[in-house]
């Protein structure tokens, strides 16, 4: 009994369940598939769920190895909805593989898909939705469409990129649905993230590779998300961008065409040679323009050129393939030692490389020359390897290497095996056709080839001595001789065609011979292959014309024999010639030109690759491998004559409707060029598109021609490192100002202390402006809704300084002379006036006396600090519909101990307050206290380590901080609408400190003003799969309104939206980064039962927020 109870007891023995020591599925030689089947059923009809997850295992083991598990899906469908996880990945699987095939079965679960996609874990809801799309059945086509707009739209980058996957199984399940899917798919190209970004290319090249439209403002980013998606889409990006800017720039080797089809003058020319090539250059100058690369063009060159380094061969391919479609001549020669690099894979990379390096070397030979030895070839090497690599080396071959080249043709000669010897000969044919200088060395070679033992060898060497031949058949009629001795011993029938033909054709030169080689021959016709006989007649035919005398009877007998032979070929071939050269009275007015027929002068043949005009086909396509057009292979679109307009890619918020704005902090306003103002809805909304999309991008300096580099700095270093640089120039500028402005400062503040007596409680209203009665107009008209004091932020002044100008060019253009006005003040009074505004403002905290001597903006003493605490002042103006902070309790959050900090101690909250640098990021208000007693000095954000599409903004450097004093600082973090924390560095001078903000799914949001009619408009909107209910019992403690209301207000920051009935509690919000409308119903039963309703376009957002509410209230 106790040698084994553990496992026996854990499967559950003593219950009568069967005993599982025998892996069901490993299918062995006397198992039953019925039984092992039935122990799966069992297993998976269990409660347990270790015995659940045992199973599912072991039948996607069995899928894996190729065995048939389709009986089991009723079992496993019914464990879709199991609870955990673990299971329920597994069965998903399983469903995505028989799904197709167990259509009905499948069906049956649907509305257990529909609960999956709105699961909390993101990997469940991208299995549901991957089940969803593998059910083929036309009737869930609306249903599937559904949820691939509710999934486009979901936080997870994993969903959205398993919603792209859907993308092209519905289309090609209901075409109908094409106009929807773009929607879907021009939402999801705008996407941000790189996980998404490759999905969502191949989807758009499956369902509407025709509209290069929607790439257009989608391109830049893609360039520069390019980098870091993975691989594989990767390739497929790349090999979209490959097509679109044939589309919209002009060729770069445009003038290098022209030069080709205008060759220069050699250099020893006559004089007459001279002038005719002066007036040829006369001709082509004006056609030839000094070619400005477009900036996008050399972004996309830019962008790809790294991954050339990639581990991925389909990637250095693509890279490779793009730069040969679209680079200049001169810098092409970079993907030489990439794709060399490829040559040490697999054989299988190395047969597509070498098919594409093939194609490259007959147009780009100078780039692969240096590798010449990389194309050696091995004695592992493949039988195709080999060959491709000889088309390699063949065209490669020039007058500098060709006797490097040869000497290695005569190492391969003697290899064993018989078709890399046959394409070796073929390749010195070629060569020797190409280069005059070795053309008799290469024949003298060939023909000592003719007396090898293998008679392939020789036979194929007599192919190609036929070809030489050709080219200079006069002197070499000892040759001729001497293979028409050898036409006893070769019986490989091409090799004796070749002989026949080439005594036949140049029969002047061996007049002896040749009848009788056609006397032997016509012993043998009988026995001979076809394409022999055919040749046996042209040579009777051609010896009757040239020596009837002795050949006459001969060719008469050879024509009578061709006459009856089985193949209708050359029986017809026979009856013509009879006609053609025998006279006879029938015989028409052909017969007087037969000898110009058969004797007529041939042009030698050219022997050319096989991959010569491949590369019209995109290289390291399936069609360039194959050499004709595969199905849906998209051509490579022509280069435009005239380029388009670039502003296509330019996105909507680049051009600003302005007409001036001011340049510097605070500098005059003058008229700037469109391009480089900000515009009106980049200041409101985010900037997280100015990494892509910078302006510099947009209308950048045109770089220089492609034979020289470019001279300007890359746009995205200058987009990456503009918002460092703005903010250093600011910093420098407010440095300056303080020493220009120290004497008017004290001027100032007597001048703004009887402003501020005389107006009273007027001026506090109007935000102590700075302009006097003309500027209080200018912020009553501006907004309403913003706080009384708008000019500063949070006695930290943390907003950045471009924020200054940005508000001033909002203003109205009839405002233009009060701008001015203002402008023409010293910038230092100016600056001074603002700071003593602050200082004003806080007068009223901190008591009726300023002391003159301020201390750092950055910090105040502790007891200043607990006057302001949870006081923010802000300076953006509110959108319409956006409420004032919530009146929830604010969760403090510790962030650094001060024992870890060595007496720096870190604490922040959420001060559910727009932030005004960028209303699309959660302001997170952080305390900094120094308890040791030392200075702290140069307190700064350093290297953010965030997710993808995440950002931050950090506080201002806070230069010193004192013993005992406490500094409050905001900073700004676009979460992206997820609950992923923000991971990033504290950094002063002498120490780092690793730090991390996770923000509660509340924090995401800023509360609304909504009435009740579009409360319950909006409501309905978002019903189905957007909506949640919960059923709760509320504590003793939080049954009154009051209560109810704080304990929803202190989880999330919501707005109360006025409701007509006592029992039913309403809120609102949206998310910050995405805007997602956020709605929350709570109505009230009796004894403290409740009913909890959200309603959210992002399903997993209000999952928790559901989840969190109910703990707030039950608790």
């Amino acid at each position: 009994m106790s040698s084994g109870p553990a496992y026996n007891d854990e499967k559950g023995s003593s219950l009568g369940e069967p005993e599982y020591g025998h892996d069901p599925a490993s299918g062995g030689i006397f198992s039953s598939d019925y039984k092992r089947h039935d122990d799966l059923k069992e297993m998976l009809d269990s409660n347990k769920d270790s015995l659940k997850l045992e199973a599912m295992k072991r039948i996607v083991a069995m899928i894996a190895r190729g065995k048939n598990a389709s009986e089991l899906f009723p079992s496993v469908v019914k464990n879709v909805a199991c609870k955990n996880i673990e299971v329920k990945k597994l069965v998903y699987v399983y469903l995505v593989r028989y799904a197709e095939e167990q259509q009905d079965l499948a069906l049956l679960s649907i509305s257990t898909f529909q609960r999956g996609l709105k699961d909390p874990n993101q990997l469940i809801r991208a299995g549901a939705l991957r089940v969803l799309s593998s059910i083929r059945v036309t009737i869930i086509v609306p249903i599937m469409m559904l949820a691939i707009k509710e999934a486009a739209s979901d936080m997870s980058p994993y969903v959205r990129k398993t919603a792209a996957h859907a993308i092209p199984k519905l289309y090609s399940l209901d075409l109908d649905q094409k106009d929807q899917l773009i929607e879907v798919i021009e939402k999801l190209l705008a996407d941000k993230t790189t996980l998404v970004a490759g999905s969502v290319v191949m989807a758009f090249e499956e369902v509407c590779p025709e509209r290069i439209d929607l790439i257009h403002k989608n391109y830049r980013k893609l360039c520069n998300l390019l980098i870091d998606v993975e691989e594989w889409g990767q390739v497929v990006i790349i090999d979209m961008l490959t097509r679109d800017p044939r589309t919209q720039v002009l060729n770069p080797n445009h003038n290098e065409i022209l030069l080709e089809e205008n060759p220069e003058k050699g250099f020893y020319g006559t004089d007459e040679e001279d002038s005719k090539q002066e007036e040829a250059d006369a001709v082509v100058l004006p056609k030839r323009k000094p070619y400005v690369m477009d900036p996008d063009h050399r972004l996309l060159l830019r962008n790809t050129k790294p991954l050339l380094q990639s581990r991925n061969a389909a990637v250095v391919m693509a890279v490779a393939q793009l730069y040969f479609h679209l680079a200049p001549k001169a810098e092409v020669g970079v993907i030489a030692k990439a794709l060399v690099r490829l040559l040490r894979s697999h054989s299988e990379v190395q047969f597509v490389v070498l098919q594409n390096v093939a194609s490259m070397s007959i147009k780009r030979r100078g780039m692969f020359e240096p590798h010449l030895k990389s194309f050696y070839i091995r004695s592992t090497d493949p039988t195709q390897i080999k060959v491709l690599k000889l088309e390699v080396l063949t065209n490669l071959a020039s007058e500098t290497n060709i006797s490097t080249i040869l000497r290695e043709f005569q190492t391969y000669i003697k290899s064993q095996d018989k078709d890399f010897v046959a394409a070796t000969i073929q390749a010195i044919g070629r060569c020797a056709t190409n280069i005059d200088e070795v053309r008799d060395t290469c024949l003298s070679g060939l023909v000592q080839l003719l007396s090898n033992r293998d008679e392939l060898v020789v036979a194929e060497s007599v192919v190609v001595i036929k070809k030489l031949l050709q080219m200079q058949p006069a002197q070499h009629s000892d040759i001729i001789r001497h293979m028409a001795k050898l036409i006893d011993n070769i019986m490989v029938p091409m090799a004796r065609a070749s002989i026949l033909w080439l005594i036949g054709e140049y029969c002047e030169h061996v007049p002896k011979i040749a009848p009788d080689v056609l006397r032997k021959m016509a012993k043998s016709f009988t026995s001979e292959e076809d394409i022999v006989k055919l040749q046996i007649i042209n040579l009777a035919a051609k010896l009757y014309l040239t020596n009837s005398r002795q050949t006459k009877l001969l060719t008469q007998y050879v024509l009578n024999l061709a006459k009856y032979d089985q193949n209708y070929d050359i029986r017809d071939r026979a009856r013509f010639i009879r006609q053609l050269i025998v006279p006879t009275e029938k015989s028409g007015v052909l017969n007087k030109y037969a000898k110009k027929l058969f004797l007529a002068q041939k042009p030698p043949p050219v022997l050319e690759s096989s991959f010569k005009d491949r590369d019209h086909f995109q290289l390291g396509s399936l069609s360039h491998l194959l050499n004709s057009k595969a199905s849906g292979y998209q051509e490579l679109p022509d280069w435009p004559e005239a380029a388009p307009d670039p502003s296509v890619r330019n996105v909507e918020n680049d051009v600003s409707s302005e007409t001036d704005v001011r340049i510097g902090l605070l500098g005059d306003w003058k008229e700037v060029p469109e391009w480089t103002k900000p515009s009106s809805r980049e200041k409101r909304k985010e900037k997280v598109e100015k990494p892509f999309y910078s302006e510099s991008e947009g209308e950048s300096e045109p770089t220089e021609s492609a034979d020289s580099e470019s001279p300007t700095t890359s746009e995205s270093e200058e987009s990456a490192g503009g918002m460092e640089s703005e903010s250093a120039s600011e910093s420098e500028e407010e440095e300056s100002e303080e020493e220009e402005g120290k004497s008017d400062r004290q001027k100032k503040k007597k001048k703004g202390q009887k402003e501020k007596s005389k107006h009273g409680d007027e001026s506090e209203d109007s935000g102590q402006s700075e302009g006097g009665d003309k500027e209080k107009k200018r912020n009553e008209e501006e907004s309403s809704s913003s706080s009384p004091s708008s000019s500063e932020e949070s006695s930290s002044e943390n907003s950045s300084s471009e924020s200054e100008p940005e508000e001033n060019s909002d203003s109205d253009p009839g405002k233009k002379h009060k701008r001015k006005s203002v402008a023409k003040l010293p910038s230092g009074s100016l600056k001074a006036k603002k700071k003593e505004i602050s200082l004003l403002d806080l007068d009223d905290f901190s008591g009726p006396s300023v002391p003159t001597t301020t201390p750092s903006p950055n910090t105040f003493s502790k007891s200043l600090n607990l006057d302001l605490q949870g006081l923010t002042l802000s300076n953006s103006n509110l959108p319409s519909e956006m409420s004032s902070p919530s009146l929830g309790r604010v969760k403090t959050y510790e962030l650094l101990h001060r024992l870890t900090g060595e007496g720096l101690a870190v604490r922040y909250h959420f001060n559910r307050r727009p932030f005004s640098p960028d209303q699309a990021m959660v302001s997170v208000q952080m305390q900094f206290t120094n308890n040791s007693d030392m200075d702290i000095r140069h307190l700064h954000v350093n290297e953010p380590k965030l997710h993808s599409g995440m950002r931050m903004q950090g506080f201002k450097e806070i230069d010193v901080l004192q013993p005992g004093d406490v500094a409050s600082e905001a900073m700004g973090i676009d979460f992206c609408d997820s609950t992923q924390a923000a991971n990033f560095q504290l950094c002063s001078q002498t120490r780092q400190f690793y730090m991390s903000i996770q923000p509660p799914v509340g924090e995401l949001m800023m509360p609304i003003f909504m009435t009740e009619n579009s409360f319950k408009k909006e409501q309905g909107k978002l019903m189905g799969m957007n909506e949640i209910n919960e059923k709760l019992t509320l504590t003793e403690q939080c049954r009154s309104d009051q209560a109810v209301v704080q304990r929803v207000l202190s989880t999330a920051n919501l707005g109360r939206v006025p409701c007509g009935q006592s029992d039913e509690y309403r809120f609102a919000a949206r998310t910050v980064s995405g805007g997602a409308l956020v709605l929350i119903t709570l109505v009230t039963k009796d004894n403290g039962a409740a009913q909890l309703t959200v309603n959210c376009e992002k399903m997993v957002i209000g999952t928790m927020m559901a989840k969190e509410i109910v703990e707030t209230l039950t608790q």
